[in-house]
C-alpha cells in the first residue's frame, strides 16, 4: 500500500531503507543469467563477492555467494563467463544496495549458448532481417569509412594498411571499442549509431579477429544485429575468421572473411583501377581503328566504283543520248513539216482549182446586176440593162441588147474594157 508522505511529513531515510528492504525480503529466490565480471576471492574468506553483468544492456548486479557454492565451478568458470545463477535478493539498509545471495551456480555450456544463437537466428530470419533484399550496394569509391574495431588491435592494422595501400588517399573515422566482454555490446551499438549519423561516413566495418565463441558472442547480440539493421549506411562485418559465423554476418550487407578481406573489398585497388582504365583505352582505340579501316575500305571500295573513276562518263553518256534524242526530234518535226507543207500545198492546189479566179482565168466572166447580184439566168436581166462583167484581169460594164437570143457580134469600133484602175468611155452593149 502506498505511503503517507508530503514536504511536511516526510520519511526518514532509515525508514525508506528499511522499507525497501522488507519489499525485496518478501521475494522469493529467481533464476538469473548474466556473465562473471569483477570476481574477487579473498583469501581465508568464507565469501566470494562477483558482479553479474546484462551483456546486452548496460545493468549490473553484485553478487555474493558462500565459498563452497563457488568452489562447486571455480574448475568451469572464470571472469567473462556466463552462468544461471539461483540468487534470492537481498537488501543492504546501511548502504542502501541491492544483491544477490547465491546458492547455485550453474555454467551455460557451448551447447546451449549455440543452441540460444540457433533460436534467435531463426526469430530474426522470421522478421526479416536477414533478406537480400534489404542489403544496400557497396559505393565504388568510399570517402570516408568508418571503422569499429578494438583499440591497437591486429584487425584495426589489418584494415588500416591494408585499405591505404590499395588506396593511399583513403581516410578513416576509427572508434576503438571493446570486442569482447560485458562492455562489447553497448560500446559497438554506439560506435555504430555515432557513425551512421554522419552523413559524410560512406560505409561502415566492423571488424574483430578470431576467438571462441564466447568471445565472438556480442556480435551475436540481438541488440547489435538490431542496430546494423537499421543503420541507412551500409555496414560490412569482418569478425574472426572464415570458420566464424556470428549473426552480424547475416544482417551485415557485406561478409568478409577476415578484417583484411574486409579491406579488399570495400577499397578498390589504385592499380588494378589503373589497369583497367589502361585496358578500356586500349580497348576504345582497337574499336576506334577498326571503326575507321572499315570506313577505309568502304570509301576506298566507293571511289573505285566508275561513276567515281571518270566523273564525265555519265555525263557524257548522257550528253550522247541527248543529242540522239535532238536529233530524232529534228528529223521528226523535218517530216512533219515535210507532209504539212505537201498536205497546204495540196489543199492549196484545190482551193485554186475550185476557185472563182482559176475559172476567170481560163476566160469565164461574171455577171452583176447593179445591186450586186450574180446573173445566173438569161431571165434575170431586162433589155438595156446594165451588167458589171468581172474577168481574171479586172472588170468592165456591159448593156444588154437583145434578151433571149444570142447577140451577134457587136460592131464597136472603139471599146474601153475597165480593168484594175483602167475604165472604157462607156457600157459595153451585149
Amino acid at each position: 500500500m502506498g505511503l503517507n508522505t508530503s514536504a511536511d511529513a516526510p520519511l526518514p531515510v532509515g525508514q525508506v531503507s528499511r522499507l525497501i528492504g522488507g519489499w525485496i525480503d518478501r521475494l522469493g529466490q529467481v533464476w538469473v543469467e548474466g556473465q562473471i565480471t569483477q570476481l574477487s576471492r579473498r583469501p581465508g574468506a568464507g565469501v566470494v563477492f562477483l558482479t553479474l553483468r546484462d551483456p546486452s544492456h548496460d545493468v549490473s548486479v553484485s553478487v555474493t555467494c558462500f565459498r563452497q557454492v563457488w568452489d562447486e565451478v571455480a574448475d568451469v568458470v572464470s571472469e567473462g563467463a556466463r552462468v544461471v545463477v539461483l540468487a534470492k535478493p537481498e537488501w543492504y539498509a546501511p548502504r542502501g544496495q541491492l544483491s544477490l545471495r547465491v546458492t547455485e551456480i550453474r555454467p551455460v555450456g557451448i551447447g546451449e549458448l549455440l543452441a540460444r544463437l540457433e533460436r534467435l537466428k531463426r526469430s530474426l530470419a522470421a522478421e526479416g532481417l536477414f533478406a537480400l533484399d534489404r542489403k544496400k550496394p557497396l559505393p565504388f569509391l568510399p570517402q570516408l569509412i568508418g571503422l569499429v574495431v578494438g583499440r591497437a588491435s591486429a584487425a584495426e592494422r589489418d584494415v588500416l594498411e591494408n585499405a591505404r595501400r590499395r588506396w593511399p588517399a583513403v581516410r578513416f573515422e576509427v572508434r576503438n571499442v571493446a570486442v569482447q566482454g560485458v562492455h562489447a555490446v553497448p560500446q559497438v551499438v554506439q560506435a555504430v549509431k555515432e557513425l551512421d549519423a554522419r552523413p559524410d561516413v560512406d560505409v561502415i566495418i566492423v571488424a574483430r579477429g578470431g576467438g571462441s565463441v564466447e568471445d565472438l558472442l556480442p556480435f551475436s547480440d540481438e541488440e547489435v544485429v538490431r542496430t546494423v539493421a537499421a543503420a541507412r549506411t551500409p555496414v560490412v562485418s569482418a569478425i574472426g575468421h572464415e570458420p566464424d559465423s556470428p549473426l552480424l554476418d547475416l544482417v551485415a550487407d557485406l561478409r568478409a572473411s577476415t578484417p583484411t578481406d574486409a579491406a579488399k573489398k570495400v577499397v578498390p585497388d589504385v592499380g588494378e583501377e589503373l589497369q583497367r582504365v589502361r585496358q578500356l583505352q586500349e580497348r576504345g582505340l582497337r574499336a576506334l581503328r577498326g571503326l575507321l579501316d572499315r570506313e577505309e575500305r568502304g570509301l576506298a571500295h566507293a571511289l573505285g566504283r566508275p561513276v567515281f573513276v571518270h566523273p564525265r562518263r555519265m555525263v557524257e553518256v548522257r550528253e550522247d543520248e541527248l543529242e540522239a534524242l535532238l536529233a530524232r526530234s529534228r528529223r521528226t518535226l523535218g517530216h512533219l513539216l515535210d507532209r504539212a507543207d505537201s498536205e497546204l500545198e495540196h489543199t492549196l492546189a484545190r482551193v485554186v482549182a475550185l476557185s472563182p479566179a482559176a475559172t476567170l482565168e481560163r476566160g469565164y466572166a461574171v455577171l452583176q446586176r447593179a445591186d450586186g447580184h450574180v446573173v445566173r439566168a438569161a431571165s434575170e436581166v431586162a433589155e438595156g440593162e446594165v451588167l458589171r462583167a468581172r474577168v481574171a484581169a479586172g472588170e468592165f460594164t456591159v448593156a444588154v441588147a437583145e434578151q433571149g437570143a444570142p447577140a451577134a457580134a457587136p460592131q464597136v469600133p472603139e471599146a474601153t474594157v475597165e480593168s484594175g484602175s483602167t475604165t472604157g468611155p462607156g457600157p459595153l452593149e451585149i
